[in-house]
């Protein structure tokens, strides 16, 4: 149960011939089968202890060169799998909904529903300082705590699981029931060019993805761009009644005074002076 560090370089392959896809494969041989165990005792399932460990793995290809560098590279991907498999999401899947088959032993059945029964904290605190071997302040380290909270929280799970199982009270005890029942799972685990080639492929699907969105927001800007108004047009208001205009009157019939001058102005017209002719000389 307890996951040790790689053996020094020098001693297998010398690291400056290692390919990235020898090292992650390395890493991965190395790392894939603890973590899949570590993974079932924090979520009790065998699918989603699998799921979560090649997608730590998917991730860790996906930032290799961040993972080479690190001190400690099985602990990157080790902190990545339990925290996918420890996401409250998981809940909200279907597939996730219902409950496993227990194992077969009463006593292992016993075991992993007291482990099951504890905070995911204190679990994942209990698991990685009696199960892996960390000490606390690694432990609370990887679990983003203070080590006093650290230490809390694993009095708080041993005491609950010594409270349910007597017989566990003693960490060295319990120590070795928990990778009693780890090993009795028969937990497998995807090769490693099926990993890698699942993380090329997001890879590649969230770069086009990019690249798809970058283009629809260019071509929407473009669009704007050039059917948006050069220059303020003020807007049309609401149309309203105008008053103080005197309504359009037809004409009517003439009255007496003005048939009268009318009758005045013909006869002037036809009876008036001589016009000025001009004469020719």
């Amino acid at each position: 149960m307890t996951q040790q560090s790689p053996a020094p370089a020098d001693e297998a392959v010398p690291s400056a011939t290692l390919t990235p896809t020898q090292a992650f494969d390395a890493l991965y041989a190395f790392c894939a089968p603890a973590l899949v165990r570590q993974t079932y005792l924090l979520t009790g399932r065998r699918e989603l202890a699998r799921e979560a460990v090649e997608r730590a793995f998917q991730l860790a290809w996906q930032n290799w060169p961040q993972v080479a560098r690190d001190r400690d590279p099985a602990g990157w991907v080790r902190a990545v799998a339990h925290e996918c498999a420890l996401s409250p999401w998981h809940r909200f899947r279907l597939r996730y909904r219902q409950p496993e088959a227990p194992p077969a032993g009463a006593a292992d059945r016993a075991l992993l529903e007291a482990f099951l029964q504890l905070p995911p904290t204190y679990r994942r605190t209990l698991l990685l300082y009696d199960g892996v071997g960390l000490d606390l302040p690694e432990t609370a380290a990887e679990t983003e705590a203070s080590t006093p909270a650290a230490a809390r929280r694993l009095t708080h799970a041993r005491q609950a699981v010594a409270d349910r199982l007597p017989e566990l009270a003693d960490p060295a005890a319990l120590n070795r029931r928990m990778a009693e029942l780890a090993s009795a799972e028969i937990l497998r685990s995807a090769q490693p060019p099926a990993v890698r080639g699942c993380a090329e492929r997001q890879t590649r699907f969230w770069t086009r993805s990019a690249l798809a969105f970058t283009a629809t927001i260019i071509a929407a800007t473009t669009l704007t761009l050039r059917t948006a108004p050069t220059h303020y047009e003020a807007p049309i208001g609401p149309a309203r009644a105008i008053s103080g205009v005197p309504a359009e009157v037809g004409l009517g019939p003439l009255s007496a005074g003005e048939r009268a001058l009318e009758a005045k102005l013909r006869r002037s017209a036809e009876n008036g002076p001589e016009r000025v002719v001009p004469l020719a000389r």
